[in-house]
């Protein structure tokens, strides 16, 4: 009799541990990420690598931009970045986007193959 309540308490005790251990690894704070797509301008591969590598910035999880549509699909936390500043940071390399523009001078200093205007 006192081996069964033994490994009845066992049971319990095991069965209590594992089930606070669950409680206590559950994530309670959940991230979400924006997916959006924006149009920029530009011809090859020379300008997706740059456009990709300017959007890719702190917040940013994810970057594709297609040579066939001009669309750069980007996902990205709206708690650390925001659609302007990936915006500025591509026309900062050169690539027109709606709301910004890059400078004259940045754009002239494209490769001729990556001039779109």
């Amino acid at each position: 009799m006192k081996t069964i309540k033994f490994i009845f308490a066992a049971i319990i005790a095991i069965s209590v541990s594992v089930s606070s251990f669950a409680q206590t690894n559950k994530k309670t704070e959940t991230t979400a990420t924006r997916t959006e797509t924006i149009k920029v301008s530009g011809n090859c591969e020379s300008c997706k690598a740059r456009i990709e590598k300017a959007a890719k910035v702190p917040g940013v999880t994810k970057t594709d931009w297609s040579i066939k549509t001009k669309l750069l699909t980007v996902t990205y936390d709206p708690k650390k970045v925001t659609n302007d500043v990936i915006q500025k940071n591509i026309a900062a390399v050169g690539h027109d986007t709606p709301k910004y523009k890059a400078t004259d001078k940045v754009y002239n200093a494209l490769p001729s193959c990556c001039k779109y205007k």
